[in-house]
């Protein structure tokens, strides 16, 4: 095994999601609402018809028809769709590696642009955000960019796991000045006030990249990408066929025809996210930052601490202590149900007085 094994494959750490069991589940930015009864039934009735037997449609055209009415995407923009995010995150990897070639991101982002460019064997270059407000240190960004000429950038908007968007004319002095690629990452879009798919035709070097998962239906593990015809036609080569299962598709159809449940979901997390944010700058030693998405990243004394003590009492939430130098004693809150939040602002205050 050693001898076969990449070195930079020994190296890494699996991907590791805790068990969570019966504890409140706050730390995977996930919506907390189910559906109700007569959903449930109504979508085992367009299930049962699953032909279980037969291979799903290859290009799941039904799923990009309503993804393209629902998510307003542009009649002359081409979509993929990817097994969640992470695997178009791979595809692009994949398509844009050379020997020499560099992927760069701003960080702290998300964990997976680094490791997939680890994956494939590609150069990453992270560029530090901004101490104190997470903002993107453009002279750094633009520095590293005329230096390593990257192939690839990701930019997530709004940012995980900071939770702010970065400002527009940053984004494109970045498009205006790369002649790579540009991936503007959306997976937060339906909590945030603004988005980059309007931008599509004016940047040919650019591509947006979405999720359902935040939306409500993380269980369907569901992404796609939106861009221009000649570089998507290049990506669909490196898509394994039969990517979308039947049942991922049929569950998507019928969540996006029933668009309106999600849309009233998504007002009331962020409804939420303003109560839980008020709520949490009131606890003396607790500092937050504004969000556009369906978390909530705060600093506190100890962060280690106060994580072990919330999971000794059953509340999960994301320790990011140790993760990166600015998110040192840092914890990250997903938005949860009403009843959710006060426990964990119970629990949380319980916590720091001791």
């Amino acid at each position: 095994m050693n001898n076969w094994i990449r070195q930079e494959i020994q190296q890494l750490s699996a991907y590791h999601v805790p068990e969570s069991g019966n504890a409140i589940k706050l730390d995977a930015m996930e919506n907390p609402y189910h559906w109700n009864i007569d959903q449930i039934e109504a979508w085992l009735e367009v299930v049962r018809n699953a032909s279980l037997n037969r291979y799903p449609d290859p290009s799941a055209s039904e799923v990009k028809q309503k993804l393209r009415s629902v998510m307003q995407i542009p009649d002359n923009m081409e979509i993929i769709l990817g097994n969640g995010s992470d695997e178009l995150i791979q595809m692009l990897a994949l398509a844009l590696n050379d020997e020499g070639r560099v992927l760069l991101a701003p960080e702290p982002s998300f964990v997976m642009y680094r490791m997939i460019a680890n994956f494939v064997g590609m150069q990453y270059i992270g560029v530090p955000l901004q101490v104190g407000d997470f903002e993107l240190d453009m002279f750094a960004m633009l520095e590293e960019i005329e230096i390593h000429q990257p192939a690839l950038i990701f930019l997530a908007y709004p940012n995980n796991p900071t939770g702010n968007s970065f400002s527009i004319d940053d984004i494109e002095a970045i498009l205006e000045t790369t002649s790579g690629l540009v991936i503007v990452d959306e997976a937060y879009a339906p909590f945030a006030e603004y988005s980059f798919m309007s931008y599509l035709d004016k940047y040919p070097n650019l591509l947006v990249m979405r999720t359902l998962s935040k939306l409500g239906l993380a269980g369907l593990r569901l992404g796609f990408l939106v861009g221009s015809k000649e570089w998507l036609e290049q990506i669909e080569k490196l898509r394994l066929p039969y990517n979308i299962n039947s049942l991922t598709q049929l569950s998507t159809v019928f969540a996006l025809q029933n668009y309106g449940i999600l849309e009233q979901q998504i007002q009331n997390i962020k409804l939420d996210r303003e109560y839980l944010a008020e709520q949490l700058d009131i606890i003396d030693g607790i500092h937050t930052w504004p969000s556009q998405a369906n978390f909530i990243l705060f600093q506190t004394v100890n962060a280690k601490k106060v994580f072990e003590r919330l999971k000794a009492r059953n509340v999960l939430v994301k320790c990011l202590h140790g993760s990166h130098p600015t998110l040192a004693n840092c914890l990250r809150v997903t938005v949860g149900t009403p009843e959710e939040n006060k426990i964990f602002l119970q629990v949380l205050e319980q916590v720091i007085e001791a």
